[in-house]
């Protein structure tokens, strides 16, 4: 456990805890926005009530979020100095735009909406809420931008020891971008969803407030049901990406350490990393991996082997987190089309309510699955190609990093025990009484 190990798990356990409250932001604030306008255009005084109470868990969300981030940037100062020194000028600018644009934009507009209720008509404090959730999404490529940037550089040259920013357009329009941008906040959508409609099944087991949780419940599927298959769509379209710009990446994803052409679907596999091979690869479908990866049944498909071991990513972790991942994205289009079967008689389906009610995590665990792929998967790269993660970690003692991880284990085990209790307590309690919000 040197410095290095010590600061990949203070930043794992900084990012893993932050990203927990991140996708939720973006899920709720696009659903309290639809709520909010449906209210403006019907004058349903449930909707109303429906945004303001999925508004109060989007508040303690947002603000836990907000900390998260906050700290989490910071890690690039004291813990890998050796990065932003070397591409500062890039991934920094992406930031600091993020910072002075998007989130100050969600920020201001985030208070009006919360305070405004009484003080601005109802078609101007619904635009306050679509202010947030649009600046909410426009924070998030800000962000991603900058990661897929890690992915896969461009728009850049080495200059003086450092890499400089050339062409922003590059970065800020390269598909790895785009893709990355499209399966992540989409992936958010569906957290707010399976949220919403895990709170709303608890309530229709308790016969609560049956009326408003039903109608958060089908907006909500409706939701799931089109960011389930958007997700998964998006999802194909990146892989075939992440496989022309970083293959020993995908080759980590499916186990592949063989180069071979027209290669073979195995549903089971048991990848030995040991030997460099797979203890187990059953019930194969002929030539579909090729066509899955590179939309061509007779493809090349580069194997492991083809890098020396220093160079290649943890096989069995990505492995194991992509099955996961795509075996949950099929998962949440299930649960949703049985949903949209059952829209008209959700009550008299308490099996179905009892599943969605406790399904409410897999979305958090899909997505903290996709990153754990996306990171993992680059090592030992922290810019592909580029830089080595060994060479970006700040000079520090061991003990430093030791102590400032436990710190980070502790408050933020007590920061979202907080959280947790205060939105759970909110969910349970179920909306005011009209008039007394």
């Amino acid at each position: 456990m040197d410095v290095l190990m010590l600061s990949r798990l203070q930043f794992a356990a900084a990012t893993m805890f932050h990203f927990i409250f991140v996708p939720l932001s973006l899920g709720l604030a696009l659903l309290i926005a639809v709520m909010e306008t449906i209210y403006v255009r019907t004058g349903d005084e449930e909707y109303k009530n429906m945004a303001k109470f999925w508004g109060k868990i989007f508040l303690v969300n947002f603000g836990v979020g907000v900390v998260t981030g906050i700290t989490l940037e910071f890690q690039f100062g004291t813990n890998w100095s050796g990065y932003s020194k070397y591409v500062g000028d890039i991934f920094g600018s992406l930031l600091a735009i993020e910072a002075t644009t998007s989130f100050f934009l969600e920020s201001t507009f985030i208070a009006i909406w919360l305070f405004g209720w009484k003080k601005l008509s109802p078609k101007v404090h619904a635009l306050c809420i679509w202010l947030v959730a649009i600046a909410s999404s426009a924070s998030a490529y800000w962000i991603l931008a900058a990661n897929a940037w890690m992915q896969h550089p461009v728009g850049y040259v080495i200059q003086g020891g450092r890499a400089e920013l050339t062409d922003f357009w590059a970065v800020m329009s390269q598909p790895f971008a785009i893709f990355t941008f499209l399966h992540t906040v989409m992936a958010g959508y569906l957290v707010g969803a399976f949220f919403v409609m895990g709170v709303s099944a608890y309530h229709l087991l308790r016969n609560s407030h049956t009326s408003f949780f039903t109608k958060s419940f089908k907006l909500a599927m409706l939701f799931g049901l089109i960011f389930s298959l958007g997700v998964v769509a998006i999802g194909d379209l990146h892989g075939k990406e992440v496989a022309a710009k970083q293959p020993i990446k995908v080759a980590a994803m499916e186990a592949q350490w063989e180069t071979q052409r027209a290669v073979p679907f195995s549903m089971m596999v048991i990848p030995d990393e040991k030997n460099e091979r797979n203890y187990v690869e059953a019930i194969q479908i002929p030539k579909f991996m090729s066509w899955l990866v590179f939309g061509d049944w007779n493809a090349e498909f580069k194997g492991l082997k083809e890098w020396p071991k220093e160079e290649r990513p943890p096989v069995t972790l990505v492995f194991v987190s992509f099955r996961l991942m795509v075996g949950l994205g099929f998962l949440f289009i299930a649960l949703s089309l049985i949903g949209w079967v059952l829209r008209d008689r959700l009550q008299s389906s308490p099996l179905y309510l009892l599943i969605m009610m406790w399904s409410v995590p897999l979305p958090f665990i899909a997505s903290q699955l996709g990153w754990m792929v996306t990171e993992v998967g680059r090592q030992p790269w922290i810019v592909y190609g580029v830089m080595k993660t060994s060479n970006a970690v700040s000079t520090l003692a061991t003990s430093q990093v030791a102590i400032s991880l436990a710190a980070f284990v502790v408050l933020y085990s007590l920061l979202g025990l907080a959280a947790f209790v205060i939105m759970i307590k909110i969910a349970k309690k179920g909306p005011e009484a009209p008039g007394l919000a």
